[in-house]
């Protein structure tokens, strides 16, 4: 899957002040982040506040997002959940025509055994009609998809084709990275320790500072992969504070503050979320004035 290799971007859902789906918005997002160099488009996952989202908003986001792309990078719809057969349902029915993979979470909040993390994304492997990147994020699921488990799905599934991985854990992404059969990749879920995992042999990354910064984010990968390292490291440490301060006060309030500084969209999450408090908005619209200038 050579179109997953590089930078992707978890595309937010910009709201207007009065909570609607703001689709002006966000085609100027998704022009900002193609034109700032990113490699595909992720579609629909946690950083889109998804689980606020009703059914008809999450199809408006798709259109959306298909009709500003026209075509220009691969897409990924997030399809997952802690529903199995929900799931399972979603992946029969869907036209997935314009997309190159589905990026689909570990089942969150039921903590599964590792036995049924493998078992759920067999059932989702057997029903996906295109490539199925695994999605790791144990904090946010409750539950930790283990190396062995990975390995079994992406030699089980010849359409188990990649993962994101966000524990955090380098050792972890490592471990990924040596046991892997040849063609998987391992693709970074955590900003901070993206270039770490590139240079160790990860893929790239699915980013969400990646979509603020595109331009100097998504060169910083591409160094990476190049084995250009003091020259990535350099970029690294320049992002290093912002990657800090997005996630500060949650995901993705922090995002949505920098695109209202550059003039994007409004600041606007919805409940349970909340925006970021002014001394955060204001240290991030001054890296942000800083940055890209």
């Amino acid at each position: 899957m050579q179109s997953l290799i590089g930078t992707g971007v978890a595309l937010v859902t910009p709201f207007k002040k009065d909570f609607s789906v703001d689709t002006e918005a966000l085609t100027k997002i998704v022009n900002y982040v193609i034109e700032g160099g990113v490699e595909y488009l992720v579609v629909l996952g946690t950083t889109a506040e998804s689980a606020t989202l009703s059914k008809t908003e999450k199809e408006l986001v798709i259109a959306t997002i298909i009709d500003a792309n026209n075509g220009r990078l691969p897409l990924v719809l997030g399809v997952g959940g802690n529903n199995t057969m929900e799931v399972v349902e979603e992946l029969k029915t869907r036209d997935f025509s314009k997309f190159t993979a589905i990026l689909s979470v570990s089942p969150y909040y039921n903590k599964p055994t590792q036995e049924g993390i493998y078992q759920h994304f067999k059932m989702v492997a057997e029903a996906s009609p295109i490539p199925v990147i695994l999605y790791n994020v144990p904090g946010r699921t409750a539950s930790n998809m283990l190396p062995e488990t990975v390995i079994r799905l992406a030699k089980d599934f010849k359409n188990v084709v990649a993962i994101k991985e966000a524990a955090g854990d380098i050792v972890q992404a490592m471990k990924l990275i040596q046991l892997k059969p040849e063609g998987f990749l391992v693709i970074s879920g955590d900003d901070m320790v993206t270039l770490p995992m590139v240079l160790a042999g990860g893929a790239g990354v699915i980013s969400v500072i990646g979509e603020g910064y595109p331009k100097e984010f998504s060169e910083m990968v591409r160094l990476g992969l190049q084995r250009k390292v003091d020259e990535a490291y350099a970029l690294h440490y320049k992002l290093m504070d912002s990657i800090d301060m997005i996630f500060e006060q949650g995901n993705p309030g922090g995002i949505k503050e920098i695109f209202k500084s550059l003039g994007l969209s409004e600041n606007t999450v919805r409940l349970p979320l909340v925006s970021v408090n002014e001394n955060l908005a204001s240290r991030l619209d001054a890296f942000t004035k800083q940055l890209v200038k």
